[in-house]
């Protein structure tokens, strides 16, 4: 079977890596063109690229396939298959048409809930049991596709938009490989999709990443796990920023944002509903540092009746 690999990201470069592993043949990869990244801004391959020239595979990675000389070159790969995760760019009707099975996606959710840019992080913010991944057929629509296969995880109380993202990857790698064995056997049907069951996941943006301390405890601490390690939850104190980056349901109330107790466990930030503890955080020019560390040097700058904001 003649598979084209289109994928960007880590997430996708672990199921390239798993298809590698499991011996199948990747004529070509697609991945979204470099970069500027880092202090130099310098052009910086994706992950997909950067494993896919460890394995002197042919990479492609055109601005946009809704190019006809790019769905021309597409075409002269002569695909069986197109497996697409991550990509990042929007497949039109005539590459689905491509390859001879078609085109499967591996999307970090179990849809039709979360369709879209964020499941991993929207599912941890809502309050999800669980997510998974949802291998399925590709159409013109955002996720609308047939489900091919799904793996389910539970998510946990300690669970990060890292931590789930990393298991996801690897339980979504597996599917890839199983699907695609099933397809070359003929023996994967789809499931129609219940749209409406439909959520929709948006993208993350660092505006969102900012507390809002008028909003209940609980709440605010799903959305500092899910927005870790991107784009990290902030707020500002004395006029410094802080970066949160772990944090605990605790103790008392009073009004939004007012510092209620400082000592080694933690922060006490009164919310608009019981109170949150901040365990990890970050100041200005610092590194990630357990409250405790903190709190012994800066006592005074985390006095109790101080407002964040």
């Amino acid at each position: 079977m003649r598979i084209v690999f289109a994928g960007t990201p880590e997430f996708a470069a672990q199921h390239l890596q798993a298809l590698l592993d499991a011996g199948r043949e990747i004529v070509a990869v697609y991945t979204q063109p470099d970069r500027p990244a880092g202090r130099g801004q310098k052009l910086t391959p994706s992950p997909v690229k950067h494993l896919a020239q460890q394995h002197d595979l042919p990479v492609y990675q055109p601005q946009t396939l809704r190019d006809p000389a790019a769905q021309a070159e597409l075409a002269a790969l002569r695909p069986d298959l197109m497996v697409v995760v991550a990509y990042g760019l929007i497949l039109p009707q005539a590459v689905l048409d491509t390859p001879r099975l078609g085109c499967i996606n591996s999307h970090a959710s179990l849809l039709p809930r979360w369709r879209g840019a964020a499941p991993i992080q929207r599912a941890i913010e809502a309050g999800d049991a669980s997510s998974g991944v949802t291998v399925m057929r590709m159409e013109a629509g955002l996720d609308t596709g047939p489900m091919l296969l799904k793996v389910a995880t539970t998510i946990t109380a300690a669970d990060t938009g890292g931590s789930l993202h990393d298991r996801l990857a690897e339980l979504g790698s597996a599917a890839v490989v199983e699907a695609v064995a099933k397809l070359a056997a003929g023996t994967l049907q789809g499931e129609a999709q219940d749209d409406s069951l439909a959520t929709y996941a948006h993208k993350l943006n660092k505006d969102e990443a900012r507390l809002d301390w008028t909003r209940p405890a609980v709440e605010l601490e799903r959305l500092i796990r899910a927005f870790h390690p991107w784009p990290i939850c902030h707020s500002s104190l004395n006029g410094e920023a802080i970066k949160i980056h772990a944090a605990e349901l605790g103790q008392g109330s009073g009004q939004p944002g007012v510092i209620l107790a400082a000592d080694k466990a933690g922060l006490t930030i009164a919310c608009g509903q019981g109170a949150l503890r901040l365990t990890r955080l970050q100041l200005p020019g610092g590194k990630p540092l357990n409250f405790a560390d903190l709190y012994n040097s800066r006592r005074e700058q985390f006095a109790p009746g101080l407002v964040l904001s």
